[in-house]
């Protein structure tokens, strides 16, 4: 799944129940485990920009959900930045559409 090719805009019911019971705070401690797993190789290309996207937000609150399909999505909502990944298969950030559904997912607009 090539990261142009995501779209939360168009999930479906499934893929927002998903996110709405999976939604949850997640502190810089359980997120750079989360890196280490995902991006174990020092080299892997998205390692750093995961672990840079986590350091220029370390102040700032984290939250993690995963779609039905297993699309993990990390968004720091004071910054309204975020990012996605299916691990193993893609990773990309996360598009202005993408950000508003996660706002309203937390806000329970959902």
């Amino acid at each position: 799944m090539p990261f142009e090719k995501f779209d939360l805009e168009s999930l479906t019911a499934e893929r927002r129940k998903a996110i709405a019971k999976s939604i949850r705070t997640i502190s810089v401690e359980d997120l750079n485990k989360l890196g280490q797993e995902l991006f174990p190789d020092a080299d892997h290309p998205w390692r750093e920009t995961f672990f840079r996207f986590i350091t220029e937000n370390s102040g700032s609150t984290f939250h993690h959900a995963i779609t039905s399909d297993g699309v993990n999505i990390i968004y720091c909502r004071s910054k309204d930045k975020g990012m996605w990944f299916l691990p193993g298969t893609g990773k990309g950030p996360l598009q202005v559409r993408g950000r508003q559904i996660m706002k309203e997912m937390i806000e329970g607009k959902h």
